[in-house]
C-alpha cells in the first residue's frame, strides 16, 4: 500500500509545481514518470533493506534461489526507475517495469495465500493487490507511451503571445 502512497503523493506534488510555475513539470507526464521512479525506487530500496528477508519468503517455493530473484528484480526496478527519467528510453522502460510487474505478482498471490507479513504487517489481501497491480500495469504504460499517443496534450501549452507570433 505504501508503494501506492508514494504514487499518488509524488504526482500530485509534481502537479501542484507545475501549476506553481516549475518548468520541469510543466508536463504530467514529467509528474507521473517522477512518481513512478520514487516508487520503484522505494519499492528496490527493500530488495536491500530491512524487508529483504520478507520479500525472500514471498518468492513461490516453486522458483529457485530465491535470494537471486529478490536481487535481480531489485535491480531491475532501479533500471527501470532511471530509464523512465530519460525520455527516448522511457518507453523500453515502461515496457521492461510493466512485464517484470506481471512477472513479480506470483509472489503477490503466494505471499496473500500463505498469509505472509511484510515488514511485520499482513500481505495485502489479493483481490486488492490485484487492482493495485493492474493500476500500477497502466500507469507504467501511460507514463511510457503517453507522449506518442496524446501528442502535445502532455504538455502545458503556455506560450506568450511573442512565441505564438514567431
Amino acid at each position: 500500500m505504501i508503494p501506492l502512497v508514494v504514487l499518488i503523493a509524488v504526482f500530485a506534488v509534481g502537479l501542484l509545481a507545475g501549476r506553481f510555475g516549475v518548468r520541469y513539470f510543466q508536463s504530467w507526464v514529467t509528474s507521473l514518470r517522477c512518481a513512478l521512479a520514487a516508487m520503484f525506487l522505494l519499492t528496490a530500496y527493500a530488495h536491500w533493506g530491512p524487508l529483504r528477508p520478507d520479500l525472500v519468503r514471498m518468492v513461490p517455493p516453486s522458483f529457485s534461489d530465491p535470494e537471486l530473484i529478490v536481487t535481480l528484480t531489485g535491480i531491475a526496478e532501479l533500471a527501470g526507475a532511471v530509464g523512465l527519467m530519460i525520455p527516448r528510453v522511457a518507453p523500453w522502460a515502461a515496457t521492461g517495469l510493466a512485464i517484470l510487474l506481471i512477472a513479480m505478482f506470483p509472489a503477490n498471490i503466494h505471499a496473500a495465500n500463505a498469509e505472509l507479513t511484510i515488514g511485520g504487517t499482513p500481505a495485502t489481501p489479493l483481490v486488492p493487490r490485484l487492482v493495485m497491480q493492474v493500476v500500477f500495469v497502466a500507469v507504467v504504460i501511460l507514463a511510457g507511451f503517453a507522449p506518442r499517443w496524446f501528442g502535445s496534450r502532455t504538455s502545458a501549452s503556455r506560450s506568450s503571445g511573442a512565441e505564438s507570433r514567431a
